[in-house]
Formats: C-alpha cells, structure tokens, sequence
C-alpha cells in the first residue's frame, strides 16, 4: 500500500512537471555547480565500467549527462531529470529531460543516462526551439549491455548513442523514445 501512495505522489509530481510546460520549462531545480559535479561524477563512473563509453568519450563532440532521472507510474507514468552538457568536460549548458506514458506500469524508479554527440548537426538538434525529442531527428542509439561488450568505435556511424546507467527501483523498463529535452537556466 506504502509503494502504490508513493508511486501515486511522484506520478503527480512528475506529471506537474511535465504536462505544465511552463511551472518548470526556463529554470532548474538544482544549483549549477551541483549538477554539473554530479554529471562529471556519473560519467567518470560510467566510462570506468563501460569500455566502449570510454572509447566513445575522447571522440564526442559533446556528451548531455543526466546522472538521475526519476520515473513512476501507476497507469500513467512520467518522468523527470537534470543534466548538464559537457565539451571536453567543461559544462557548458543545463538541460531537463522530461517524458509521460499511458499503459499498464506499476512503480517507481531512479536511473541515469548519457548521450553521446558524435558530430556538431546532431549537437544542433539539441537546442531545437521545441526542445529535442528522442525518437524524432538525429539517430539516437541506446546502448545496452550487450552491445557495449561486442561493439568497437569503427563500427559505431551513428548521430549519438545513448547509455543507461544506475538504475534503482522498482520498474522492469527503461525507453528513451518520446523523451523531450530543454535548455534550463539551473537554480
């Protein structure tokens, strides 16, 4: 009973976060300097337990890290993160990634993930005056387990490659698509 009002209270709050544009579209909820601490923190992580991420790391043109995004659901789900733009580790932007879903999923869950640039049109996408959709533009490629253990940097082509990380709770799933990411000024 303690899971489903929990999942309850943080669909609610992921879903004002999400359905009203405005209560959370220009400004952040965190301190730059905290964000892009953690960002950094997230990536060293995953480029030491993720040999391809490493590989990949010195060769983008940026990477967008989001080292916790919080999902829930119960019917209906959302989901909202912070994230900072790193060139050459510098954060050079703040972003939010925010998403909502209709169907049969029950719970909550914490995760993180990092996009990797590959070229400066893809960078572009990012800062789309409508936000950029995942699923929609540049080639994203969701980089799980298995792929990164049988993939070398001479196969990869694609736009940007997208991998998760930390994921913590209580939902099975994690997807990418219909994801929008927006520039935010952090708090």
């Amino acid at each position: 009973m303690r899971a489903t009002s929990l999942a309850a209270t943080l669909v609610g709050i992921l879903l004002t976060c999400t359905a009203h544009p405005s209560t959370a579209q220009d400004e952040g909820k965190t301190a730059a300097a905290e964000l892009a601490s953690a960002s950094r923190a997230a990536l060293t992580q995953l480029t030491a337990s993720v040999p391809l991420a490493k590989s990949l790391a010195p060769t983008a043109h940026a990477i967008l890290v989001f080292p916790k995004v919080t999902k829930a659901g119960l019917g209906i789900g959302g989901q909202y993160g912070e994230g900072t733009l790193l060139k050459k580790g510098k954060a050079v932007a703040y972003y939010k990634t925010t998403g909502a879903a209709v169907g049969i999923q029950v719970g909550a869950q914490q995760y993180g993930y990092a996009m990797f640039f590959m070229n400066a049109k893809a960078l572009t996408q990012l800062d789309n005056a409508n936000g950029f959709e995942v699923g929609v533009g540049p080639s994203v490629v969701m980089v799980d387990d298995g792929m990164a253990k049988t993939t070398t940097t001479s196969t990869l082509k694609d736009d940007i490659y997208a991998f998760p990380f930390g994921q913590k709770g209580l939902m099975a799933s994690i997807g990418l698509q219909g994801n929008k990411i927006s520039k935010i000024t952090p708090k």
